[in-house]
């Protein structure tokens, strides 16, 4: 497949994407149309109910995901999911009737006990959604698939929440046309997913505890043993916090802030929504069909500033009121208004698609549905938070746009509690950061790395940027053996510290250093780490291959795991190497974003691996190309 939209030409992913875009369209057509008939068409309610009902609306729909995920993940686990996912629309279509029957009555508790099905129905399909994907699509079409998914969910909650809000005003009897809507939508998610393939069960053994407490604090523990994992999912969760802030406030901040009317306000939301479904499909070209974490601190960057810069470009009130999109974009500062709200969406597309990749990357196959339920269960737990810490700020005297900045700097305080947590997202960015900008890369072979489990990489070394490429063209976190005085070099220790590399030294320099390092080396392989040398024990003088030392074989000897041969082309020409060097060490380049190479073989069996079979694998897949 070329890019992620193939994809859309596909039965293994289309029909899953038609059934989970019509869901979330559902939904919020139904809960915008409810909460236009709260504020506007229910007679005998105050400014005090309408603000009850609107906030029981969001209570009631949200609950569900506290009580039920915990089961739906187990569900899931052990159901055959293209029909758990038709079993899901059928009850929609169910839920939906009675939505129907209640627009009809107009009875407003009828109305609430619905919502609290919806959300029953959507808790119940959240682990399924996400647990699905790893099953239809290949490990490079993950991060595409989730860009897709992420970008129609939310272009799906406006949309629908545009739809839901427009039939309901436009017709003196819009409730019966939001009731037919809904029917509608409900049954055509269902045919849609009449046409997902076969996905087996996980766990089909897996014996269902009913007690929703117990499961619940079982399903949030159980991250705790995935440290990468759960800080992904602990991410995810603050990316709600933080848009949950956001999406509550939009609507006074429209009219209070930026004075515009009705018709603004959707501007703004699209804006928001359509920045981040961009993000979203974004990230697979961006990490070249990889699951690239060193996305996410950019994200969470772009997070902050121009969270910050939406402050600073409009601190106080509006002096003009009721001005319509045309109007409001035409104000002097307005236009940057809106790119801070593209900007903060694209930044958080950016920061939500490679960390649920991540959790699918790496979370135990035969668990993922639990996990899933986990992370629903703490997002539902941070938007509560998020809307209790919203509430508590306004009633402290803080404005909009104040309460906006404190949710921007304290991303920040989060983000970086999260990436001294798991050093490797911040290892990732710098070197997803410095291939980007210094070298056009072509990379092939990289499906011959194990997704898991132990594995020893051995590549040629032409110059200091070697690792840091390896690292960013791997999908996999790869610890790195490098001689120790290019891992002390100041300002580089640090990333060298972040991305857990390994330090040696030759046996008469310093003994203990290379003891130490065998040592490390073992316990990595033993963990199921991926660990990368570089047997030619420095740096290319001629651009030729050196001869491989046999500290490869000392590795193999102690621990048999498979090997991966590697190779660098183009890198003699290239930055940072040493060619022409008579002093022998870097000068500056003669070539700035030099055309480079990096391909990986078949591995090869502990067994079958050799110092000089390995040399002569990589020497075969790097060529003449030096």
């Amino acid at each position: 497949m070329s890019n992620q939209f193939s994809l859309l030409r596909s039965r293994r992913f289309l029909p899953f994407f038609l059934t989970q875009a019509l869901g979330a369209f559902n939904d919020n057509v139904f809960r915008n149309a409810l909460v236009i008939l709260i504020a506007f068409r229910v007679t005998g309610l105050d400014a005090a109910d309408v603000d009850f009902y609107s906030n029981l609306a969001a209570g009631l729909f949200i609950l569900p995901f506290f009580l039920l995920s915990a089961t739906a993940g187990q569900w899931a686990e052990r159901s055959e999911k293209s029909r758990a996912i038709r079993q899901i629309k059928l009850l929609e279509i169910g839920i939906m009737v009675l939505a129907a029957f209640a627009l009809w009555t107009g009875s407003l508790p009828f109305l609430m006990a619905v919502l609290c099905l919806s959300g029953a129905q959507s808790a119940l399909f959240g682990p399924v959604k996400y647990s699905i994907l790893p099953q239809a699509l290949r490990p490079e079409e993950l991060v595409g698939g989730n860009g897709l998914i992420e970008a129609s969910t939310f272009l799906a909650i406006l949309i629908g929440s545009l739809f839901g809000g427009w039939l309901m005003n436009a017709f003196d009897n819009g409730e019966c046309y939001v009731a037919v809507a809904v029917l509608v939508l409900a049954i055509a998610g269902w045919l849609s997913a009449r046409a997902i393939p076969v996905a087996a069960a996980t766990d089909p053994s897996l014996r269902m505890d009913w007690n929703p407490v117990r499961q619940t604090w079982r399903v949030v523990m159980g991250l705790r043993g995935h440290r990468a994992v759960l800080n992904a999912v602990l991410g995810i969760s603050w990316f709600w916090f933080f848009g949950s802030v956001v999406l509550a406030q939009l609507p006074n901040y429209t009219k209070v802030y930026l004075g515009g009317d009705a018709s603004v306000a959707p501007l703004v939301l699209t804006l928001f929504a359509f920045g981040i479904g961009l993000g979203s499909l974004m990230c697979e070209m961006l990490s070249r069909r990889t699951v690239e974490i060193g996305l996410v601190p950019l994200g969470a960057l772009g997070l902050t500033v121009f969270g910050v810069d939406l402050y600073l470009a409009r601190p106080e009130a509006a002096l003009v009121a009721g001005l319509d999109w045309r109007a409001f974009l035409a104000v002097d500062g307005n236009i940057r208004l809106c790119i801070d709200l593209l900007l903060i969406g694209l930044s958080g597309g950016f920061f939500i698609v490679p960390l649920f990749a991540l959790v699918q990357q790496r979370a135990p196959r035969e668990r993922l549905s639990q996990v899933i339920a986990a992370n629903n269960i703490l997002n539902a737990l941070f938007m509560v938070a998020a809307a209790v810490l919203a509430i508590v700020l306004l009633q402290a005297g803080l404005n909009i746009p104040e309460l906006l900045l404190v949710t921007a700097v304290l991303n920040a305080l989060v983000a970086i509690y999260i990436f001294t947590l798991v050093p490797e997202f911040v290892a990732r960015f710098v070197s997803w950061l410095a291939i980007k900008a210094l070298y056009r890369i072509d990379i092939q072979g990289l499906e011959h790395i194990p997704d898991e489990g132990p594995a020893l990489v051995v590549c040629n070394h032409v110059s200091y940027m070697d690792a840091l490429l390896l690292m960013g063209a791997v999908p996999r976190p790869i610890r790195f053996v490098m001689y120790y005085r290019i891992f002390n070099i100041p300002g580089m220790k640090q990333l060298f510290k972040a991305a857990r590399a390994i330090p040696i030294a030759g046996s008469k320099e310093d003994p203990d250093v290379m003891e130490r390092a065998f040592a490390q080396i073992d316990a990595a392989l033993a963990a199921g780490e991926l660990v990368g040398i570089f047997p030619e024990g420095g740096l290319t003088t001629d651009g030729e291959i050196a001869p491989f030392k046999r500290g490869v074989e000392r590795i193999l000897a102690t621990r048999p795991v498979p090997v991966v041969p590697m190779a660098l082309r183009g890198m003699w020409a290239s930055m940072w190497s040493r060619r022409d060097s008579r002093l022998h060490r870097a000068r500056l380049p003669r070539r700035f974003r030099a055309r480079i190479g990096i391909i990986a073989g078949p591995p090869i069996a502990p067994e079958q691996a050799s110092a000089a079979s390995l040399e002569a694998a990589v020497r075969a897949l790097r060529g003449d190309r030096a």
